[in-house]
């Protein structure tokens, strides 16, 4: 390495060091002078992530090599900041609340501000622009907009209205499943010295905000300030074994728990404070304000601390404890989430920011396609390259690790040259792949009440009285997790014992995992959960630990961060399964669906690693010297699982037939991808209801209404068409400006969600412009409405980047959507202005709602696609070929 001595201005203060110019400045940032807000996105200055201000312009810095900026003026996240004192910009961040995840908020926020050094007022047009090379995978866009403009003094309407709409009798005795193995209110709370409370949850953050949606209701049952919360999350030493964050579940598990744990550790604290204080007042009716307990005849008091600090409780969690909801404070407030703070302003707050004193780089040298086996590695050669330290390799699986971060990314792309491989099979045609899914052998189940059973299958055939009949099929290809920032582990092997810290969504399941795969006791294995980019599904996390862990195996006592590429994040996750679909449905002279088919074929959808039998869904694990078979993807039985979730109509029709067709052998590696097939599903649904309003020349809305018996899904339903002003519709819209609905109960039993999409398609180039989302939910009782806005205004965009432009492309050896330029998602220019509709419903049950949005927005843009220029889309993504050779 040719190093030489640079000096670099960073923050208003001056860094001397000594090492290759040639650096990129973002290791140096990031290694070198610990300035953790500039990300590693994609290496290729396409995401917008490592963006810092150079000289008061925004550049990325993944490929800036560092003597190009010696003697410059650099401002990272953390030199914004005056002292203690957020800057005004990110304020305006916090204020509108302007993520998710939180992984691209770094190099939007240095976007935003090279921006307006140079423009006082921008425009929305500005905004687009200046941030045209800034991507966000959860959908926070609108937000980011938004915080941009209040930074400049014009305050917007706010996008989420909360309409109470309570149930009559609709407070049952809470309950949770977590409660059968953690009963205790010490398995969710301790009460620590320092005057603050520490809840334990299983679930794990994902940028859905359940960190502070689970110390609001802590806090709330408590009746102490949100401030005091301190919430840790999936660790296998400290907290509750709940299984996977998934199925949007978490507040129904883990926030019911930790309500009643809460709830009845308050009430064993009002005991101990009745007899301390000699009270005069009975206990349940002492006062308690922030976690201190009067008796208001005597005027005495005590806190919680003193009664209870760095003590157990030692007694049981009961649900006769818990609040009213007439009683509540904190929930079904909006409150500013509280993890926020430290994203906004730099910090460690991910997995990939971790650098414990003695930390080693490493990456994977992975084969370059799925079915290629090693035939030739160099090692000496390999050894030789700058910087490597050590080489972990077992069979084909070969990982280098390196002192400083850029070397081992560099050794990585050298040491192809020194390895040979040997493709032993080939891909399927990539433009085959339905024609390939419905061709093979399925496991074929009649989908009864959501549950697949083992039953005769009828046929399918028209109804002899119909007045007419009509079929269509619908398509989804395989698309990626693709988060923003590649999956990263850091693992370190001491006295024998394995400690990982992931950002897996499942870390005891995770745990387990890795046991079978290293031949350990899962007791000598601990996974502490750290945060990652954003994906809502089962990408690479989990495949990253077990690398982490293999790297560092021969390395005992020194922590090793690998990372994962872009390339291998791409390339190598599992995806969400491609789906066909074929629907049938006869009318009635009426008007009325008489008959109903829904036929789904798919892969499976999920392979997240477990522990049993000899196969392992851990990617390395098939790549050992002693190799692990594959984990099949199998069919999911149980109720609205994996392909057959949300197949089963929500609305009411007097004859139905749900068949699922589960396929084996997927082409490509595949598993939980957000809300699993309902996605597709819903997208088939609601596009053959608006072509069956139309057969019978009816209205979309009038419509569904005909066939909804669900009184909470009539209410959704019309408070989205009241809040986008359905009824003027058609005398609003200009040339080719169409407008769409769809409605959705995620798996039939949780938050309901009705979307409407006004679009606009471009004849000329096929482009859609998605301009005005509307989104109506009904999600129980809402803990935290701006939050729960926040998860169904990126759940719409998300899905909305699916539906127009995500597709996996393959060749016959290996996946060739690599990067963001042969897998773009959604930009900031394609984002539309979204507003919703939260019907709070106080008292009734919290219904997951972090997938709530997804599945009703692609037959929102497919209706108001059609509603806009008369093309009917069935197949999933909408690109503008695909819409030219419609209109064509």
């Amino acid at each position: 390495m040719n190093s030489r001595q640079i000096t670099l201005n960073v923050n208003s203060r001056a860094h001397q060091l000594e090492l290759d110019p040639s650096t990129p400045l973002l290791h140096v940032l990031r290694n070198d002078l610990q300035f953790k807000s500039p990300k590693y996105g994609c290496g290729s200055e396409l995401c917008g992530a490592c963006a810092v201000l150079v000289d008061g312009v925004a550049v990325p810095t993944c490929q800036l090599p560092v003597e190009r900026v010696a003697g410059l003026e650099i401002t990272t996240l953390e030199g914004l900041a005056d002292g203690d004192e957020p800057h005004p910009l990110q304020e305006a961040f916090i204020e509108e609340q302007a993520a998710q995840c939180g992984f691209c908020s770094a190099g939007m926020i240095m976007a935003a501000q090279g921006l307006l050094k140079r423009v006082r007022y921008p425009t929305d047009g500005d905004i687009q622009a200046a941030l045209a090379n800034n991507l966000c995978r959860c959908g926070v866009y609108d937000r980011v907009r938004r915080a941009i403009k209040l930074r400049t003094g014009r305050l917007e309407a706010p996008i989420c209205q909360v309409i109470d709409a309570p149930i009559a009798d609709a407070e049952p005795e809470p309950s949770s499943p977590s409660l059968h193995d953690y009963p205790r209110i010490d398995d969710w709370l301790a009460l620590n010295a320092d005057g603050s409370l520490t809840v334990f949850s299983g679930k794990v953050e994902l940028g859905q905000g359940i960190a502070t949606a689970l110390a609001q209701i802590a806090a709330d049952e408590l009746d102490i300030r949100l401030e005091r919360i301190r919430v840790v999350m999936a660790d296998t030493e400290r907290t509750p074994n709940e299984g996977g964050t998934t199925g949007s579940r978490s507040l129904e598990t883990s926030g019911q728990a930790l309500r009643i744990a809460s709830a009845s550790a308050r009430d064993h604290l009002l005991s101990l404070a009745y007899e301390q204080l000699d009270s005069l007042t009975p206990a349940q009716d002492l006062l308690v304000e922030d976690g201190a307990i009067s008796d208001p005849i005597s005027g005495r008091s005590v806190d919680y601390w003193t009664l209870q600090a760095g003590k157990r409780f030692n007694k049981l969690a009961q649900p006769r404890a818990t609040k009213r909801a007439s009683a509540y404070q904190l929930v079904g407030q909006s409150a500013k989430r509280l993890d926020l703070i430290g994203k906004f302003s730099g910090g460690e707050s991910y997995v990939q920011d971790m650098a414990p004193p003695g930390m080693l780089h490493a990456r994977v040298l992975r084969p370059p396609g799925y079915h290629a086996r090693l035939l030739d590695f160099d090692r000496e050669a390999i050894a030789r390259l700058p910087g490597v330290l050590h080489i972990a390799q077992d069979g084909q699986f070969i990982a280098l690790v390196a002192e400083r971060e850029e070397q081992a990314m560099a050794a990585v792309e050298m040491a192809r040259a020194h390895t040979t491989w040997q493709f032993t099979r080939q891909l399927p045609p990539s433009h085959a792949i339905y024609r390939d899914l419905r061709g093979k052998p399925a496991q074929s189940n009649l989908i009864v009440d959501g549950v697949a059973i083992d039953a005769p299958i009828p046929p399918r055939s028209a109804v002899d009285a119909a007045h007419q009949t009509l079929r269509a099929s619908y398509r989804r290809p395989f698309q990626m997790h693709a988060s923003l920032g590649p999956s990263a582990a850091l693992a370190l092997w001491q006295d024998g014992r394995l400690t990982v810290w992931s950002h897996t969504q499942a870390a005891f399941t995770l745990r387990g995992a890795l046991a079978q795969v290293l031949g350990l006791e899962e007791a000598s294995i601990r996974v502490i959960h750290r945060e990652g980019a954003g994906c809502y599904g089962h990408n690479g996390a989990d495949d990253v630990a077990l690398d982490a862990a293999l790297a560092a195996r021969d390395l005992p006592g020194q922590p090793v961060m690998l990372k994962w590429s872009r390339w291998d994040e791409h390339a190598w996750e599992p995806y969400g399964s491609a789906m066909l679909l074929e629907l049938q449905a006869s009318l009635s002279d009426e008007g009325r669906i008489i008959d109903w088919n829904h036929d789904v074929w798919s892969y499976g959808h999920s392979t997240r690693p477990s522990s049993a039998g000899e196969t392992s869904g851990l990617l390395a694990a098939r790549h050992l010297a002693r190799p692990f078979a594959e984990q099949p993807a199998s069919p999911m039985p149980g109720y609205h699982s994996g392909a057959h979730r949300n197949a089963d109509p929500i609305y009411a029709f007097s004859s139905k037939r749900v068949v699922r067709h589960a396929a084996a052998d997927s082409p490509l590696r595949v598993s939980a991808l957000r809300s699993l097939g309902a996605y597709a599903n819903i997208f088939a649904i609601e596009s053959f209801m608006d072509e069956l309003a139309a057969a019978c020349n009816a209205d979309p809305l009038e419509f569904r209404l005909r066939h909804l018996d669900d009184e909470r899904a009539r209410d959704t339903l019309a408070a989205a068409a009241d809040a986008a002003g359905w009824a003027g519709k058609d005398a609003s819209k200009t040339s080719d400006e169409g407008w769409g609905m769809a409605l959705a109960q995620y798996k039939n039993l949780q938050a309901y969600c009705a979307i409407i999409v006004k679009l606009h398609v471009d004849r000329q180039s096929g482009g859609i412009g998605l301009r005005e989302v509307v989104i109506a939910a009904d999600a129980g009782q809402a803990v935290n409405p701006d939050g729960l806005s926040n998860q169904l205004e990126g759940g719409f965009v998300q899905a909305a980047s699916w539906t127009l432009f995500e597709a996996v492309s393959f060749d016959q050896h290996a996946i060739k959507s690599v990067d963001w330029q042969s897998y773009p998602i959604l930009p900031v220019s394609a984002a539309p202005r979204i507003q919703t509709v939260i019907l709070n419903r106080p008292g009734s049950p919290w219904l997951g709602a972090g997938e709530a949005a997804q599945n009703p927005a692609p037959a929102a843009i497919a209706n108001a696609v059609c509603d806009a220029v008369g093309i009917r889309l069935r197949d999933l993504p909408f690109r503008p070929d695909k819409v030219l050779a419609a209109l064509a």
